[in-house]
């Protein structure tokens, strides 16, 4: 029975033994107070960090595309985001910026901040998830150029392994216009600082 056959409430519950069993492998007493509970919320908090496989993007924007004769550069910045690294399934989290050349049509701001969650809520890596984020922008906006700058900060460098508090990893992916254009790309850079 595939995933998308079950019910919300079945998946939870498989997931919640997983844990459970996780836990005891770990040699914690799961039936410890502070524990008996853990397994079903772990399970539920990872079933919404991974939302954004169940979501469509069309049901995403919902409609709030405009027409627009405008062709000037829109620019959305920081919009704050969390993420699961797919590595070892630790997050990663930070902001967001967005730039566009509308092609016709413009979005209402808020769906540009809902797409970043949609592609964000998955197990994911940085560089992907700027490249999705920018490759699909481009193309449900139909919009002439498109940019994205990620800037995150991942629990996975900073809990274990390397250990390195400070660092921040950038990833830039750009489409159309905004991928060879200097002035536009410049113009972009500008407008987040």
């Amino acid at each position: 029975m595939s995933e998308s056959s079950k019910s919300e409430e079945s998946v939870i519950a498989e997931i919640a033994s997983h844990y459970k069993a996780i836990i005891e492998l770990l040699g914690e007493d799961t039936s410890r107070e502070g524990l008996v509970k853990t397994p079903d919320r772990a399970a539920k908090a990872i079933y919404y960090c991974t939302r954004g496989y169940r979501q469509d993007i069309d049901e995403v924007i919902h409609g709030a595309m405009f027409s627009s004769p405008r062709s000037e550069l829109v620019v959305v910045k920081d919009i704050e985001f969390y993420s699961l690294c797919e590595h070892h399934i630790l997050p990663f989290f930070g902001h967001v910026s967005i730039g566009y050349i509308p092609g016709g049509k413009i979005v209402g701001l808020s769906k540009l901040a809902r797409i970043v969650d949609m592609f964000a809520r998955r197990l994911q890596v940085q560089e992907r998830f700027t490249t999705e984020l920018c490759v699909e922008l481009q193309k449900v906006l139909g919009a002439k150029g498109v940019i994205v700058e990620c800037r995150a900060s991942h629990l996975c460098m900073k809990m274990r392994g390397v250990a390195k508090q400070d660092t921040t990893t950038v990833t830039i992916a750009a489409e159309g216009l905004l991928r060879h254009d200097e002035v536009l790309r410049t113009q972009f850079f500008h407008s987040l600082h």
